[in-house]
Order: C-alpha cells, then structure tokens, then sequence
C-alpha cells in the first residue's frame, strides 16, 4: 500500500475511533438517562422530590467521545510528521476507540445503578460518583497511553 494510501487509512481511522467512542457515549448516557427518568417517576409516585443531580450521573459518559476527538487531532498531526508510522495509528484508533466506547458504555450502566440507588435513598451521591470516576479512569488510561506511543 502508498504510503499516502495508509497516511488516508489512519487519518479515517481517527474518524472511527470518534464514531465508536460517540456510539459508546449514547449508550452509556441513554442508559444512564432511562434509569434517571424511571427513578424520578417513581419520585413523583412517592411525593418525593426528584433529585436533579442523577444529570451528573447521566452525563458522565459523554467525556469519552471528547478524548476520542483529542486523539484523533494529535494522532492527525503526528502522521503528518511520521507518516512511517501509519499503520500504528490505525491500530491506536481502532483500539483507543473502542476502549473508549466500552468505558462510556460500562459507566453508563454503574451510572444507571446510581441513578436508582440515590432516587430511592437520597444517599451515597459522592460514592456513586467515585465508581463512576473509577470506570473513567479506563478511558483516561487508553487517552494517555496512545499519546505515549506516538512517536
């Protein structure tokens, strides 16, 4: 293959990571955001009030698409300087996005345990969120490590 046929190929691939990491962000956040609303309706059954800070908890997974967009912008300029490397920033797109999608879906679902949880005891909002942050640490994780392979 040209070396600017694979130079395309990785530049696509960045592109792919954001689609993968922005499918795992939309799940996670939809599921998130089920929970949250089945959560207040059973709020509004009781004559409680809904807590407005499940938002957090469903929001949360839409920070990996943006580290899957940071990725993509610093692997594009990398394989303007080392085209060489082509193929490496195929495998880090591929495989960073998908570490990415599958750390947005995870915390959606812990998000969605939290939303439930916290509706029906008004308790346990910071540990719920410190799981959350766990889960983020994944994504963080295949953030730094594929700006530490770049060349």
């Amino acid at each position: 293959m040209e070396m600017s046929s694979m130079q395309a190929l990785a530049i696509g691939v960045g592109y792919v990571a954001v689609g993968l990491a922005a499918v795992g962000s939309a799940v996670g956040a939809g599921t998130a955001g089920a929970a949250a609303i089945g959560a207040w309706k059973k709020c509004y059954q009781q004559g409680k009030a809904a807590p407005f800070l499940l938002i957090a908890m469903v929001g949360a997974p839409l920070s990996q698409t943006i580290y899957a967009m940071l990725m993509m912008v610093l692997s594009k300029q990398a394989i303007v300087e080392k085209p060489e490397f082509a193929l490496a920033y195929v495998c880090m797109g591929l495989l960073g996005g998908i570490a990415q999608m599958a750390s947005a879906i995870f915390q959606g679902r812990c998000g969605a345990n939290g939303c439930i949880s916290f509706a029906e005891t008004g308790k346990g909002f910071a540990n719920y969120l410190i799981v959350l942050g766990v889960v983020e640490t994944c994504a963080i994780f295949a953030l730094v490590f594929s700006f530490m392979a770049m060349p």
